[in-house]
């Protein structure tokens, strides 16, 4: 309906059906305006796409949807990346005035980064808060919690790895992953404490749920210029310490003696 709507006002109206479509077309074309919904289907989706847009062409004007206007935190961080919040249902009356307004007022919007958190920061701060977060889902784990450890001896490992994977997101684009002296002497210990490889491997699964859940509730601070790019460095850096783990529990070192490195 809007798309057949702001054709008939002689707009040229690209519609597209996903995130990944959307961010796909603000990389490689221009555009004066963007509309977007801000839940498609999950919460935050609008984040990405409004503050890609925001990023990438600051000239564009940005109209955000939103069903939810009692969301304070969500709209004061998004109220920073868009021009207006339009609470759903809509006139179609209405948009149609603002988009025009909008369009003959165009001016730059530039993407200011330090009004957000970097990955590497948001994990440093809340380190405590998901370390808590991951015992809490292992606790959850029958299989895990089989082995009776203490919560010093279950989470103790957590620091060390959550700072090589701070290190590593803040080195210039992310870098590649070193050997990890804490990830093997973690798996070392594991089997020593009669972990199975199975069960390493689902703590490790956990950590990077539990660190993408802190992202989330970060959401509204996130630094969305570099978001993609750390995701991805979070996800290869926690396979990486994985890799190292399962080749401290298979190959241990004679009576478990590590070297600081």
């Amino acid at each position: 309906m809007l798309f057949e709507t702001l054709e008939r006002d002689g707009y040229e109206v690209v519609a597209v059906s996903s995130v990944r479509d959307a961010l796909h077309r603000i990389a490689t074309e221009s555009f004066d305006l963007l509309l977007s919904d801000l839940h498609m289907p999950h919460a935050g989706d609008g984040f990405v796409v409004v503050s890609a847009m925001r990023h990438t062409q600051p000239r564009a004007v940005t109209l955000v949807l939103s069903g939810y206007p009692a969301i304070e935190e969500a709209f004061a961080s998004i109220r920073v990346r868009a021009d207006e919040i339009l609470v759903k249902p809509i006139e179609i009356a209405v948009l149609r005035s603002i988009v025009r307004g909008k369009l003959s007022n165009a001016v730059d919007h530039p993407y200011v980064a330090t009004l957000f958190e970097s990955v590497a920061s948001i994990l440093e701060r809340d380190l405590d808060v998901t370390i808590r977060e991951w015992m809490a889902l292992v606790e959850q784990d029958q299989e895990l919690t089989c082995i009776a450890l203490s919560f010093v001896d279950r989470t103790g490992h957590l620091p060390d790895l959550l700072a090589g994977l701070i290190h590593r997101l803040r080195r210039p684009s992310g870098g590649s992953p070193n050997v990890s002296i804490p990830a093997r002497r973690h798996g070392d210990l594991r089997r020593r404490q009669g972990y199975t490889p199975a069960m390493v491997v689902e703590e490790s699964r956990i950590l990077q749920m539990s660190i993408f859940n802190t992202l989330q509730r970060n959401l509204s601070r996130v630094d969305f210029g570099k978001l993609l790019l750390d995701v991805i460095t979070v996800a290869d850096e926690v396979d990486s310490q994985l890799k190292q783990a399962m080749l401290g529990y298979f190959e241990p070192r004679p009576n478990s003696t590590w070297a600081a490195a």
